[in-house]
Formats: C-alpha cells, sequence, structure tokens
C-alpha cells in the first residue's frame, strides 16, 4: 500500500470525487476529442463514449452518469427525444446539449425536454469544461 501526499488525491479518490461524463457523439474525431478533454480534466471521468441516441440510454442505464454531453443531431433518436428519455429514466443526470446550430424552436424543445444547457460546437474547450461543472452541481 502505497501513502498518498497530503493535498493530492489517489486514482481511487479522483473516481469516487470526480464528475462522471457520459459523451454521446456520432462523429468519431471529434468524439475521441471530448475524450482527450475529459480525461485530462483532473475532476472529470468519461464513464461511457457512444454514437447515437439509442446507445446513450443504454449506457446511461448501465453507468449512472452525473452528466450527458450530448449531440443534437444523432442517428436513431434526435436530441430533444434522447434528453426527455434520459431525463424520465435519470433523472439525476443532467443533460448538456452540443449542436453545429440550432433553430429557436428546437433550442426551447430542449429545454423544455430537460436540458440543463446547449452550447455550439464551436465553443472554447473550457467553456464546455465549465458547462459540465455547472451542469453537475445542479
Amino acid at each position: 500500500m502505497h501513502a498518498v501526499p497530503q493535498g493530492r488525491q489517489g486514482p481511487e479518490s479522483r473516481l469516487a470525487e470526480s464528475i462522471g461524463v457520459l459523451l454521446v457523439e456520432d462523429n468519431d474525431v471529434f468524439r475521441e476529442t471530448l475524450e482527450l478533454l475529459i480525461d485530462v480534466t483532473p475532476d472529470m471521468r468519461v464513464v461511457a463514449s457512444v454514437g447515437d441516441g439509442p446507445g446513450a440510454l443504454e449506457a446511461c442505464a448501465r453507468t449512472a452518469p452525473d452528466v450527458v454531453l450530448l449531440d443534437y443531431r444523432l442517428p436513431g433518436l434526435d436530441g430533444v427525444e434522447t434528453t426527455a428519455a434520459i431525463r424520465d429514466r435519470h433523472p439525476g443526470s443532467a443533460v448538456v446539449v452540443l449542436t453545429a446550430s440550432v433553430e429557436r424552436g428546437e433550442l426551447e424543445a430542449l429545454f423544455e425536454a430537460g436540458a440543463v444547457a446547449c452550447l455550439t460546437k464551436d465553443r472554447e474547450l473550457d467553456e464546455i469544461v465549465g458547462a459540465i461543472r455547472d451542469a453537475a452541481a445542479r
């Protein structure tokens, strides 16, 4: 057994205190970029990473994430349908939506479905991290 120096966390305590994030993005390159971003963020960890709406529902049931970072346009189920299903089945998981663009009516539907934030994909990575932290704190 190794002692953890005071003021530093071992891997077990990081897992217990970190924000569990489910990534849902159909673009493999962007999803992998988000995985890397979260993996280097000390207070976050990726609990699962999937590319479609039905996969998001299955992964959410299996992993109980704190936050779901969800692409708006997905195969299988769109962002509104996926958000509504997640919030209905897993009310402890907050949903943050990422999109290339969104119309006003789509945005209203996302918030009615239970999304806590909607960001465009051209945002700075630290803004995405901040939105995940804000969502986890709700």
